[in-house]
């Protein structure tokens, strides 16, 4: 006999009986024809005679017998998504030239009580869908049901995604068609703010049913549940309606465009690709940050991946198949190939160094104090790993507000250091595609280093070991948008560097200087500024002793800066920028520049995340020392409270200088 689940009245808790309505492959004997992937990431291979107590077992109500299909909001998963599944993966594949058909009746139980409602994917689960199994994996269908707490009916909607054109998978997109109720991108305007509740949509445990037919390279859809029309859609896909820019939906331009994903599709769609059908519970509300995605990534609540906690707070989604049914060509082969390159893959550490090759042309200093000269096939789970944020692969550089760093820095660092050291005159060239993720939400406010992170910078190995260039990020607590700068450090006349400045130059928001006029009071928000987790892309290129400077992010201004490195601005006090004369005067820094600058002297380039928020007495330093928490240098219970800076980069080159 089959272990079921039924609420307890008394507590609201799940406890175990057993259910006659028996085995899952009892109610739909059709279970041979797929894998079954289960909520915690496992392949549980062919569900015949099988079942889970907690993913996949049997029910039964006053209308019949039922198969359930369970998966918390959070737990390992397969493949590289973002998101947990219950779900069955069909064995074979079959192009869309072939005869192919699904056929299943539901009805969905439970979706996240919890999540952002301003994320397109909160509170919904996809209950059915074509899937390809080669090329970039995307997927020409999916059905989703999804509700807002608080409503009685949700929303079901199918969605079409783009196969994207070229080797590049991150600009896909999804276009969305309502059924019953509203399409994916209605969301809500706040994180707690939903919109009207959908007058034609469908109910919690309320049945209704799918069909899909593909034949000649057509889609057909048909959805019905009764009390409801019955709706029917068609789609092409062998030949794109989207190859053309200008083709784009203006749903997509409005939901997708603004998170980067703005790609074309294939002229010729899916047309030589292996499809596959999937049919269960798939969760879309997932516990990723919605700052790394506003579509996809759901903020929800996950229980530390508790399991059991999940189920007992609602933070879960379950659906109960009725019926289901497959029909492929005779001409369909095993998809053993797709399983094989995605089971355990969430398991699987992918190294920086495959996200980004030219990391191997550096070595690295970790926010624990750790050096490490080789970064080929390394990484470190609490300063330097990857992460996948629902459409590619970045690479994470993560330190807190205090630890170990630098003989000469009192600030913590997860930095790249170039191998190769060169002069001005001969030049160099870094590039950074990076997006910042957090920075400190304590520090002082009347200091100007606050709640900053510097993403680049070169580095000179001689003399005063100065920097020509900082590229920094800095967001006051409480603003949405922070302030991207770039600093210009004197390489100081004489033997005593103690008399060091910087110069700041504004790229969008405020410069360095912009301070709040008391500990906890913050000056205005930049306007146009760049929020956490908005891209933005640097190059630095010193051709011939000169510095060239260009910062690109979609939505804002280019800007372009240019410095000569090897003769300077700043010889004489009357030379000195009334910004130093604010900022560093105070403190007792008011040097001058050596009239060559950096000339001759070797340097090198730095990337990551170097902290410039740290715990260190204001009344030392009111430009350097931040008064931030650092919970006694322990590392854990300051990325536990915020005391951190994460940035993650997705592209990275560095190497000889260009020619301008």
């Amino acid at each position: 006999m089959a272990i079921s689940c039924k609420e307890s009245s008394s507590t609201g808790q799940k406890e175990k009986v057993i259910s006659n309505a028996g085995l899952p492959n009892d109610v739909i004997p059709i279970f041979k024809h797929w894998n079954l992937i289960l909520g915690d990431g496992t392949n549980a291979g062919v569900a015949t005679e099988y079942e889970h107590e907690d993913f996949f077992y049997t029910q039964k109500d006053t209308s019949g017998d039922w198969v359930v299909f369970k998966t918390p909001n959070a737990g390992n998963t397969h493949g590289t998504s973002n998101n947990t599944r219950t779900e069955l993966a069909q064995l074979k594949k079959w192009t869309p030239s072939e005869d192919a058909k699904m056929n299943a009746t539901l009805k969905v139980m439970n979706v996240a009580q919890t999540g952002d409602a301003r994320v397109a994917a909160t509170y919904s689960v996809v209950v059915g869908q074509i899937h390809s199994a080669d090329g970039h994996e995307n997927e020409p269908f999916k059905v989703f049901y999804k509700k807002f707490p608080g409503h009685t009916k949700g929303s079901v909607f199918w969605n079409y995604e783009i196969n994207t054109e070229g080797d590049d998978n991150s600009g896909r997109w999804d276009y969305s068609q309502a059924i019953w109720g509203y399409d994916f991108s209605v969301v809500g305007p706040t994180k707690d703010t939903y919109p009207p509740e959908p007058k034609d949509g469908i109910e919690l445990g309320e049945e209704f049913s799918y069909e899909v037919m593909i034949k000649d390279g057509i889609m057909e859809l048909k959805f019905s549940s009764e009390g409801h029309p019955t709706k029917t859609f068609s789609k092409n896909l062998i030949t794109s309606e989207y190859s053309e820019a200008s083709s784009m939906p203006e749903q997509v331009q409005q939901l997708f465009v603004p998170i980067g994903q703005d790609g074309v599709e294939r002229k010729d769609a899916y047309a030589k690709e292996g499809l596959f059908f999937k049919l269960g519970s798939y969760n879309q509300t997932n516990g990723k940050d919605p700052q790394v995605n506003r579509v996809w990534c759901s903020g929800a609540e996950t229980q530390g991946g508790d399991i059991k906690k999940q189920y007992a707070n609602g933070n879960y989604a379950e659906v109960w198949f009725k019926s289901a049914s497959i029909e492929i060509s005779d001409n369909a082969i095993s998809n053993a190939g797709y399983f094989s390159a995605n089971d355990d893959l969430s398991k699987k550490i992918v190294y920086p160094t495959e996200v980004i090759p030219s990391i191997a042309k550096f070595k690295m200093l970790m926010g624990d104090g750790t050096s490490v000269d080789d970064l080929v096939d390394f990484e470190h789970k609490d300063f330097f790993y990857t992460v996948i944020d629902g459409t590619r692969r970045w690479v994470v550089y993560k330190t807190p507000n205090s630890g170990v760093t630098s003989k000469n820095s009192s600030n913590t660092r997860t930095e790249l250091h170039e191998k190769r050291e060169w002069i001005p005159e001969d030049g160099g060239r870094l590039t950074g595609t990076c997006k910042v993720m957090h920075v400190s939400v304590s520090g002082d406010a009347r200091v100007a280093a606050s709640y900053s992170t510097v993403v680049g910078q070169i580095h000179s190995g001689e003399g005063h070991e100065n920097e020509p260039f900082k590229v920094f990020y800095k967001k006051f607590p409480g603003h949405e948008k922070g302030s991207v700068f770039w600093n210009y450090e004197i390489n100081t006349a004489g033997d005593d560097n103690s008399g060091r400045w910087d110069y700041s130059s504004a790229v969008w928001g405020h410069d360095m200087s912009v301070v709040g006029s008391s500990k906890e009071d913050y000056p205005e928000e930049p306007k146009d500024g760049i929020k956490l987790g908005e891209e933005f892309s640097y190059e630095v290129n010193v051709h011939k002793g000169i510095m060239y400077l260009t910062f690109t992010s979609e939505g804002h201004p280019t800007r372009t800066f240019t410095k000569n490195l090897i003769s300077s601005d700043y010889v004489d006090k009357a030379d000195v920028p009334e910004q130093v004369k604010n900022l560093f005067f105070p403190i007792g820094q008011d040097g001058t520049e050596r009239k060559t600058a950096y000339s001759g002297e070797l340097n090198y380039f730095k990337q990551g995340a170097y902290n410039q928020t740290n715990g260190k007495d204001p009344s030392k330093n009111m430009v350097w020392c931040a008064g931030a928490e650092t919970f006694g240098g322990d590392i854990q219970k300051q990325y536990d409270n915020g005391c951190y800076t994460e940035v993650w980069f997705r592209e990275t080159s560095v190497g000889p200088s260009v020619p301008k």
